[in-house]
């Protein structure tokens, strides 16, 4: 043990080192197919929250040595902190609208048929066009009479 650690330890005073962790429930992996995506989503939501919890933490830090120092630097870096969150909560808000997007393509799927493809003998496409054609109601033709021409 340090010196240091002993000083602490007999005035009380907790160090960062001592402290418990408190790290958040891991997402329980499932072998189910169906829910791959749920878990991957839940998996990678658990930890964009990680991420956005321990860089706001960090940027609490960095102001309070910007605010102390005050010096330009410590500013640049906080600010940078500051994006950097910032951009990891405009992904989980990627991840959540990506998610909505996969659940929702099952239902706008393409109904429009292209290049149908028969799959049968020469036989079997006589047999159907010959009874689609047997089908369709005759036209009958008659000559027009020009009453002009009496």
């Amino acid at each position: 043990m340090a010196t240091d650690d002993i000083i602490n330890k007999y005035l009380g005073v907790e160090t960062e080192d001592s402290k418990p962790e408190s790290k958040p429930p891991a997402v329980v992996r499932k072998d189910d197919k169906d829910t791959d995506v749920d878990n991957d989503h839940d998996y990678s939501r658990e930890a964009y929250y990680d991420l956005i919890q321990k860089g706001q933490e960090a940027i609490d830090g960095i102001l309070a040595v910007a605010k102390e120092g005050e010096h330009p630097r410590a500013y640049e870096v906080a600010l940078n902190g500051i994006k950097q969150v910032s951009d990891t909560v405009d992904k989980l808000q990627d991840l959540n609208k990506k998610l909505k997007d996969l659940k929702e393509l099952p239902k706008t799927a393409d109904t429009k048929i292209q290049n149908a493809l028969f799959v049968g003998s020469t036989a079997e496409l006589q047999k159907m066009l010959k009874k689609d054609e047997n089908t369709k109601s005759k036209v009958i033709n008659t000559k027009h009479r020009d009453i002009s021409d009496k």
